[in-house]
């Protein structure tokens, strides 16, 4: 569980990244999974977008894929929303206590 000041060091890391991960008007499946499966291997912090044709909510989509890759959600902005998971083999980010 992430405390409120590594939430904070998180969003502040998000904010310049590009977006990676996209949730089209089609289910949440195992491609996409995938993708953010990897991604968030490589990168630790991810931020991914819902478009307007999805039947999702920013919030449930980050909920379901931050569940199903074992991730945490950072944020909900809108449409955004940015999950982390940190990677035991090789980490990048260190967060504060």
């Amino acid at each position: 569980m992430l405390t409120s000041k590594q939430r904070a060091y998180l969003r502040a890391r998000a904010n310049p990244i590009d977006t990676v991960l996209m949730v089209g008007k089609g289910d949440i499946d195992e491609p996409l999974l995938r993708t953010a499966d990897e991604a968030i291997t490589a990168r630790e912090l991810i931020k991914g977008k819902v478009l307007e044709s999805s039947a999702y909510s920013a919030r449930r989509a980050a909920d379901i894929i931050a569940e199903s890759i074992g991730a945490q959600v950072v944020q909900v902005i809108g449409r955004k929303f940015v999950l982390y998971r940190r990677n035991i083999d090789e980490p990048v980010i260190r967060l504060p206590r």
